[in-house]
């Protein structure tokens, strides 16, 4: 049986293209989310930080504009979550999510285990 795998993909970040690559060296077509066009609602990013196992704190970018802008230094999780929401750019990337859960591709070996 095949399995199920989503990525949220940005073209553009040398570690997505990694962890593409190497879920289709691995004969692994995923749906390929650019989720900088087709942002994950606040729901979405909820339910991946249960996946991740992490807070919204552990998959923010903290070195994005919007980070520091919008003062999230030290925000709550809702309002992180808020944030991601507004701005997916202040999500890490790429994220990968499976049947068996979530992993973020950094490195991109760690998403291997949820395959």
């Amino acid at each position: 049986m095949a399995v199920s795998v989503t990525i949220w993909h940005n073209p553009r970040c040398t570690k997505s293209r990694q962890t593409l690559a190497l879920l289709t060296e691995r004969g692994i077509a995923p749906v390929v989310r650019l989720y900088l066009q087709d942002p994950p609602t606040r729901a979405e990013l909820e339910a991946t930080a249960r996946a991740l196992d992490l807070p919204p704190s552990g998959f923010i970018r903290r070195g994005e504009a919007e980070y520091r802008d919008l003062g999230l230094a030290g925000a709550s999780d809702a309002a992180l979550l808020d944030a991601m929401a507004a701005h997916p750019r202040l999500i890490e990337r790429p994220v990968v999510l499976t049947a068996k859960g979530a992993r973020l591709g950094r490195p991109p070996e760690a998403v291997l285990d949820i395959l």
